[in-house]
């Protein structure tokens, strides 16, 4: 896998801490979230339980909460925690010289 295989969606600190960015794909909006301590991660911006966008939620840790039914989601697997069930599917993301940098699959891109 070489660089070439990586898109860049901008510039890291334009996600704010404790928030998101939202990439628009083909294949589904996807969600970057920036955890304290300057961690990044990438889902389809789709809750496993009803669909409904993660990007507004709030990240507590390595976790976003669903706006819409409270579930917490963990940004490093996509699995739903606790009694929940569900997984979203994780995004490749790289940080380098401050850029973003997704890497698109086509599983990716059809899994909207």
């Amino acid at each position: 896998m070489s660089i070439d295989d990586w898109i860049d969606i901008g510039c890291a600190g334009d996600v704010p801490v404790r928030g998101s960015r939202v990439i628009h794909a083909s294949g589904g909006d996807i969600a970057i979230f920036r955890a304290d301590g300057d961690e990044y991660f990438a889902l389809r911006d789709r809750c496993p339980h009803k669909g409904g966008p993660l990007s507004p939620g709030i990240v507590a840790g390595r976790s976003v909460t669903c706006p819409l039914h409270n579930w917490l989601i963990s940004l490093e697997t996509g699995q739903a925690c606790g009694a929940d069930v569900g997984c979203t599917p994780t995004v490749r993301l790289m940080v380098k010289d401050g850029r973003l940098l997704l890497r698109l699959t086509p599983a990716i891109e059809r899994a909207a």
